[in-house]
């Protein structure tokens, strides 16, 4: 009889087959069961890599952290003044976190497994110090940006239509109808839970305004 090469089991392995099914079934519908049926295993060969489904989500982050450093990496325009370079790479963020459903959420308050992300951290704060932010501000400055696009994210995956069924999104006319006796919340929906591009946009200049305002010391500080 003659054997059929098969892939071996790694973790890599299955926190790629976690992200495709993620787009399939949203991470309520993720489990570890799901997963081993994805890759024709018995679910207990999955704990031998991870003790619980945090861990596996770790692994998720820190896979969906890779690729994006390949992509972005190849983007990177070295002579890009700050404001620039922040607001490219925060917009990366938020374009790799939409290719996955529920991808924020799953990128967001997980451990990263390796230093994957320590060579993009470096090159974003040596962005930041050499347009004038002390290392500290620097930092205070890209997690700002950092978790406006996380929370950004989520709310756009939580309330937006479905990027995989192209379906669903918040029904405004019902919401302007709940809100009749408060005409300015009812109003708001417009610019809250439409066009998420350019309301990401509006929020990005705002937010990098901000942080060039209140944490930048001087050119060449």
């Amino acid at each position: 009889m003659v054997k059929v090469a098969t892939t071996p089991l790694d973790r890599t392995r299955v926190a790629r087959a976690a992200l495709k099914l993620l787009n399939e079934t949203g991470l309520e519908g993720l489990s570890l069961r799901a997963i081993a049926k994805e890759l024709d295993v018995k679910a207990p060969a999955l704990y031998w890599h991870f003790k619980d489904k945090q861990a596996l989500l770790d692994e998720m982050a820190t896979e969906m952290l890779r690729r994006m450093n390949e992509e972005l990496a190849a983007d990177e325009q070295p002579d890009t003044e700050w404001p620039d370079a922040l607001s490219a790479a925060l917009r990366g963020l938020r374009r790799h976190l939409l290719m996955y459903r529920d991808g924020a959420k799953v990128y967001s308050g997980t451990r990263f497994t390796d230093m994957s992300y320590a060579a993009p951290m470096e090159a974003h704060l040596r962005m930041l110090t050499g347009g004038g932010f002390t290392p500290g501000a620097a930092a205070r400055a890209w997690l700002t940006g950092y978790s406006y696009t996380i929370g950004y994210v989520i709310e756009e995956q939580s309330m937006g239509p479905d990027p995989v069924k192209e379906e669903g999104g918040y029904d405004l006319a019902a919401r302007a109808e709940r809100l009749a006796a408060y005409p300015l919340a009812a109003a708001a929906g417009d610019e809250m839970f439409r066009d998420y591009d350019a309301g990401f946009e509006k929020g990005l200049a705002a937010v990098v305004a901000g942080i060039g305002a209140t944490m930048r010391d001087a050119p060449g500080a």
